[in-house]
């Protein structure tokens, strides 16, 4: 298996992998979605809400929040030696504490305080409530790890995808240099110069195939490798792309080993 990063940024990876099967591919994207744990408001404690907003909806956009997660501080709550019950190696505790004076006020996810510095919301600018005049809000709240297989809201990505890598081929002897496949591809694959068609960025090619129904049969093959795959990876924040690439890969190996070892026994 080999992988090379194509384009990196802060909240977002696109990536190529190579040597695997599709099953790989899915069970790697799976994993992202589902296995990876992330840091998320999973208990409200509402000490006082005077705001039209009803309780419930607040303390459901509160667990709509990304929050930055240090993977390393903090254990799942089934594996920590507290069971599960909160204590400092498993939780983390947030308040919310906000009044409007004499004008309407939002309130906004940075206006949340967290008792650990590293657990912030990924955003400071997500909108919770507005207040008017006189009204005010104070909140409690409790941050746990947990995966998507339990809430969406534990999901660290916000999209995770992966095709085939195409091959794009022109046969020139059939190819009478028209041009049509180039005004045709919405991903600007092909290029036109002094009648001839040549390709470019193929890795944008989504496949379509509109190119092979414009031009001549069998002058544009559009095909793929069956064992690359490129991968976009999207980050809601709690955790790098880098990160969440890597993790995945490490809790993807420890199954299969775990999964080798139980069939080994039998």
């Amino acid at each position: 298996m080999e992988i090379t990063i194509i384009h990196m940024e802060d909240d977002m990876c696109h990536f190529l992998i190579e040597g695997v099967d599709v099953a790989f591919a899915n069970a790697l994207r799976r994993t992202m979605l589902t296995r990876l744990p992330s840091m998320a408001i999973d208990e409200v404690l509402i000490l006082e809400n005077t705001s039209v907003m009803y309780d419930e909806m607040l303390a459901h956009r509160l667990g709509l929040i990304p929050l930055v997660t240090p993977l390393d501080d903090y254990n799942l709550p089934e594996e920590c030696d507290c069971e599960g019950k909160g204590c400092s190696l498993c939780q983390c505790t947030l308040t919310l504490e906000v009044e409007a004076e004499d004008e309407e006020k939002m309130v906004y996810s940075g206006d949340l305080i967290s008792q650990d510095p590293k657990v912030v919301p990924a955003s400071d600018k997500i909108p919770l409530v507005k207040l008017a005049p006189k009204q005010r809000i104070i909140i409690e709240a409790y941050a746990r790890l947990g995966t998507g297989r339990e809430n969406a809201k534990f999901q660290p990505v916000a999209t995770v995808a992966y095709k085939y890598v195409p091959v794009v081929s022109v046969d020139k002897s059939k190819c009478d240099g028209c041009g049509a496949c180039v005004e045709a591809c919405p991903k600007n694959v092909f290029r036109l110069d002094d009648s001839v068609i040549s390709t470019q960025n193929t890795l944008e090619c989504s496949l379509c195939e509109l190119c092979v129904r414009e031009c001549e049969p069998g002058a544009i093959v559009i095909d793929s490798k069956p064992d690359s795959f490129l991968f976009k990876v999207e980050s809601t924040g709690a955790l790098t792309p880098a990160e969440i690439v890597e993790r995945s890969l490490e809790i993807l190996r420890e199954r299969i080993r775990t999964a080798l070892d139980f069939a080994n026994s039998l």
